[in-house]
């Protein structure tokens, strides 16, 4: 990729939790810096897990980020220079997170935008079924079965909770397999 963008381009990262969504898109953000690309980068308001000034990955790796609510906050920064935009935790943001991409997309910025393609019963999660539809490049990741060290492809909830929504880590979930994979009957919504 050129310097200056030419178009505006769209990459998905996904897959399960614990799969290195984030530390793969810190990857592509730092590479874009290596490039002397002007990045901006945004994750979700409800991700205050490690930092709320910081996109951190499980492994300690981190980059300066801004918390928004909403996707339509990204244009209150300057973007006059911007050649990348990155989004940790996108499957987080409303339905404005489409209209908002497709925007910065017509301003031929580069957006990298990482999430969990399912929840943690197996359906797709908020808006990415039409992000990965929209995408240039998809990057699926796969973390490793906490129960037999198989690849996972699913995110395990170790609680009850019944809300879609359970910003956690360890605490709350553990990447399985489809064997070892269940939604416990009580929790099926």
């Amino acid at each position: 990729m050129t310097l200056k963008n030419e178009v505006g381009f769209l990459e998905v990262i996904c897959g399960c939790m614990f799969s290195g969504k984030t530390e793969e898109l810190l990857r592509v953000l730092k590479r874009s810096l290596i490039s002397k690309q002007k990045i901006l980068v945004f994750k979700h308001a409800s991700d205050i897990r490690y930092s709320t000034q910081e996109i951190c990955s499980h492994n300690g790796q981190k980059i300066s980020a801004h918390l928004i609510e909403n996707t339509s906050e990204i244009f209150k920064f300057d973007l006059s220079d911007i050649d990348v935009v990155g989004i940790d935790e996108v499957q987080f943001f409303n339905a404005n997170v489409i209209e908002d991409i497709e925007k910065l997309l017509a301003k031929k910025i580069r957006v990298v935008v990482a999430g969990l393609d399912l929840d943690y019963r197996k359906k797709p999660f908020g808006y990415m079924p039409q992000l990965l539809a929209m995408a240039n490049k998809i990057t699926k990741l796969t973390a490793i079965c906490a129960q037999c060290g198989n690849d996972a492809f699913y995110s395990q909830r170790l609680n009850d909770t019944k809300q879609l929504v359970l910003v956690g880590a360890t605490d709350y979930y553990e990447p399985r397999c489809a064997l070892h994979h269940y939604i416990p009957e009580n929790n099926i919504i």
